[in-house]
C-alpha cells in the first residue's frame, strides 16, 4: 500500500497532555483516503487478488467506512465492486460510496443478514467477499497505521485503539508487539456495544445486536474468527466508553 495509502499526520495537544499528565500522540486517520483507516486494509486485500478475480469483482458489507474504502480501492484498481449497506447508514457515507462507482445494495439492519446477502451475491456473480475486518490482508493493512505511528514517535507505553470487529485492534497489537515490545495495547469500544470487552473477559466469543450508539463504525455484532484469538493473544485489556449526546 506504500505510495497509495496516505502516511497520515501525527498530532499532539498541550491541553490533552496537561489534563492527562502524559505525552499523547494522535494518529489522524481521518486524513486517510476515504476518510478512515479502512482504506489501508481494503486496498491491501484487493491489490492481492488474482487477475481473473479482479475482472469478476468483489462484494463487501459495511455501514460506511469499509464501504467507502472498498469503493475507492476498487476504483483505483479497476475492480467491479458491490457494497451491501444498511438502509439507515449515514447518507454522507452512502453518497461517497456511490461516487466512487460502487454498486450499492441496501438491506434492513433489523431483519436482514448482511453476510448472507453478501454470500448470495458472491455465489451468483462469482465475486470475492471482502469482509470489513475478519481477513488477514485487512488486519495487516490496518496495522500499518500503528506501525507508522511508532516509526514516527518511537516506543510507546500505551496504545489506545478503537474496536468494532477487531481488525484495527489486531493489526495494531501485532505492529506494537514487533516495534514497541513494552507497549500495552488497549482496545476501546462503546459501552452499548461491549461485545469485545465481554469476549475478552470471558474468553468466549460474545455478540451484540445493533447497539444504539453514535459510533456507527463500531456497531459490529462481534469479533471475528480471526480477530478474536488475535485480541486474546496480543491485547492487554479492553475498555468501554459511554457516549453522552447533549442538545
Amino acid at each position: 500500500i506504500a505510495g497509495v495509502a496516505h502516511r497520515t499526520p501525527v498530532m499532539t495537544s498541550r491541553t490533552a497532555n496537561a489534563r492527562t499528565h502524559a505525552q499523547l500522540f494522535f494518529k489522524c486517520e481521518t486524513f486517510q483516503r476515504g476518510g478512515a483507516f479502512k482504506f489501508r486494509g481494503a486496498y491491501n486485500a484487493l491489490v492481492q487478488l488474482p487477475d481473473d478475480q479482479k475482472r469478476r469483482g468483489v462484494v463487501a458489507f459495511s455501514s460506511g467506512n469499509h464501504a467507502q474504502a472498498v469503493g475507492l480501492a476498487g476504483q483505483i484498481l479497476g475492480i467491479p465492486r458491490v457494497i451491501v449497506m444498511p438502509a439507515d447508514s449515514p447518507e454522507v457515507k452512502r453518497r461517497a460510496t456511490a461516487e466512487y462507482g460502487a454498486e450499492i445494495v441496501l438491506y434492513d439492519r433489523l431483519t436482514d443478514d448482511r453476510e448472507a446477502i453478501g454470500r448470495r451475491l458472491a455465489d451468483e456473480r462469482g465475486l470475492a467477499v471482502i469482509p470489513p475486518y475478519d481477513h488477514p490482508a485487512i488486519v495487516a493493512g490496518a496495522g500499518t497505521a500503528a506501525r507508522e505511528l511508532i516509526e514516527e514517535v518511537g516506543p510507546l507505553d500505551v496504545l489506545l485503539t478503537p474496536c468494532g470487529g477487531g481488525g484495527l485492534l489486531s493489526g495494531s497489537a501485532l505492529a506494537a508487539e514487533a516495534l514497541s515490545p513494552g507497549c500495552r495495547v488497549l482496545g476501546v469500544e462503546p459501552l452499548a456495544g461491549d461485545d469485545a470487552t465481554r469476549s475478552f473477559r470471558s474468553k468466549t466469543l460474545q455478540s451484540v445486536r445493533n447497539p444504539d450508539t453514535i459510533a456507527d463504525g463500531a456497531r459490529t455484532a462481534s469479533l471475528g474468527r480471526l480477530t478474536f484469538p488475535l485480541v486474546l493473544g496480543h491485547v492487554a485489556d479492553m475498555l468501554t466508553v459511554e457516549f453522552n449526546i447533549e442538545g
